[in-house]
């Protein structure tokens, strides 16, 4: 298991814009790991969540992750406040989700040094966590399905940023 030191070491020695996941108090271990195996294809250099009052890497997480578990260091934090914190020192942004905001997805920056916060199932972000967050953005939906599953909403975040960044660096070719 890695530390918050971890993190911030991953981070230094990192050659790109830094890339970072963290999941605010998941539950279910089958998300965890689908948002592993997401991270792992989006190039999250790590993913963070919370020691307590969430899951943790169990034998079904790491199963549903199909080996992304082994691949992204996945780093639990005594208190998610002060990593956040942490991070934003080292120069990340940080971009919540939440569905009550104005802020498409679409429509932010999601291209340098940045970490994607998710919510828990069903609870989204808590008080704190969205506080400490730069902004705030939301998918838009146009069915009649209100939400999205944790782990399809971070897939759809991780890769709007994959598309970003790809779309920035071709600019500088």
């Amino acid at each position: 298991m890695r530390s918050e030191n971890n993190l911030l070491e991953i981070i230094d020695q990192t050659s790109a814009d830094p890339f970072v996941l963290i999941l605010d108090g998941l539950q279910d271990p089958h998300n965890l790991g689908a948002c592993l195996r997401s991270a792992d294809a989006a190039g999250v250099h790590a993913v963070v969540a919370p020691r307590d009052r969430a899951v943790g890497l169990t034998d079904s997480a790491r199963l549903t992750a199909a080996g992304a578990a082994e691949r992204v260091p996945f780093i639990q934090v005594t208190n998610l406040a002060r990593t956040m914190k942490a991070l934003k020192e080292a120069g990340l942004w940080l971009v919540g989700t939440a569905d009550e905001t104005a802020r498409s997805l679409y429509e932010a920056d999601l291209t340098g040094p940045l970490a994607i916060v998710m919510g828990a199932e069903g609870k989204g972000l808590r008080r704190l966590t969205a506080e400490r967050c730069d902004y705030l953005v939301r998918i838009p939906m146009h069915g009649a399905v209100s939400c999205l599953n944790v782990s399809v909403a971070t897939g759809v975040c991780l890769f709007e940023a994959v598309r970003q960044r790809a779309a920035k660096s071709k600019r500088r070719d």
